[in-house]
Formats: structure tokens, C-alpha cells, sequence
């Protein structure tokens, strides 16, 4: 990812930041960060308190556009499983992607240990909100057990993205929507 020189330092500081933490994990040194963003160490405590808030900022900040990526085009369009099943279409092509490295949420989830770091909070919170999104849609499908069911979904979702990411299982074969297809068919979401 080429950083700008038209980008304010922030800016720059949060790209390198998400591009960085998601291919090399939360352990990348504030020199790296600096360097990759063409940010002095100095200017990048004046804008960020810690390594910490800077990873935290670089998760929020990209909120909408992840959230965009497994969403269908409108709001409304398409039945509830329709939009459930669209998700996992999304995952298994982003997967195919070389750079492809699971699921930053929940990378940060699994590598930051403190549920209280900022990070993490970030993390968990757009998890829980597409674990709710699932259980919406199941209700809106007349799933018999809609929480039972945004539960198991989680379970696929970042398992499929955790595997694929890990580069341990291949989603390019619709594995994913095809398991999600008889969870969807045995709790009767139509």
C-alpha cells in the first residue's frame, strides 16, 4: 500500500497501520509503522497516545468499508437468506485473494488477549454486530432458533475466514456457502 504525501500524518499513520497489523500481526514495531507511513516517531505520539489507540483508530476506521464488502447493495434487497448466504460468498472470494489473511476483527480478537485494550473493543463490537445482523435476518427468515442460528453462523464465518486466512482450507470451492446452505435449510429459514 503506497502512502500519499497529499494524506494528513494521521492518515497516513492508520493506513500503514492496517496494513501492516493485518499482514504481520499486532507485534509490528512503532518503527516499522513510522516508516511505512513516511511518519516521524515523534509526530506519531503527538497524534496517537500509544500503539495501541493508533491500532484501535486503524480497526474503527475501516468499519464501514469491511461492513460494505459483506453487505448486498441496498438495505433491502434480497430475502434474509439471500443477504446470510451473500456473506459467505464474500468470504470465499475475498479468500481466494494472496493477501488474503482471515478476518481482521477477529486476528485482533485472537491475538490481543485483553478484552479491555481498545482494540479488542473495536473488534468485539463489530463482531457482535454481525452476529446480530445474522440473528435479524434469521428471525426475518422464520428461523425456528434465530440467536441459536447468528451463533452457529459466527462459528462458520470465522472459522472459514481463520482456515482460508491460515491458508490451511480453500474456500474457492464454496465449502463455505454450501455448509451455511444446510444449517440455513435445517433451521428452516426459507
Amino acid at each position: 500500500m503506497a502512502t500519499t504525501d497529499k494524506a494528513s500524518p494521521r492518515d497516513r499513520l492508520l493506513d500503514a497501520a492496517a496494513q501492516l497489523f493485518y499482514r504481520d500481526g499486532v507485534s509490528v514495531g512503532i518503527e516499522a509503522l513510522c516508516r511505512t507511513a513516511g511518519v516521524s516517531k515523534r509526530s506519531m505520539y503527538q497524534l496517537f497516545d500509544s500503539k495501541d489507540e493508533m491500532l484501535a483508530a486503524s480497526l474503527e476506521q475501516r468499519i464501514a468499508r469491511y461492513e460494505a464488502q459483506l453487505a448486498l447493495a441496498g438495505p433491502d434487497s434480497g430475502t434474509p437468506r439471500e443477504r446470510i448466504l451473500h456473506i459467505f460468498e464474500q468470504v470465499e472470494k475475498a479468500s481466494t485473494d494472496p493477501d488474503y489473511h482471515g478476518c481482521p476483527y477477529l486476528a485482533v480478537l485472537v491475538e490481543v488477549k485483553d478484552p479491555g485494550h481498545p482494540a479488542s473493543q473495536v473488534a468485539r463490537a463489530v463482531k457482535e454486530r454481525l452476529q446480530e445482523a445474522f440473528r435479524s435476518r434469521a428471525e426475518q427468515g422464520g428461523a425456528r432458533d434465530p440467536g441459536l442460528l447468528a451463533r452457529q453462523l459466527m462459528l462458520i464465518f470465522d472459522g472459514a475466514s481463520a482456515r482460508a486466512g491460515a491458508r490451511v482450507e480453500r474456500l474457492d470451492d464454496g465449502l463455505a456457502t454450501a455448509t451455511v446452505t444446510a444449517l440455513l435449510d435445517a433451521a428452516g429459514v426459507g
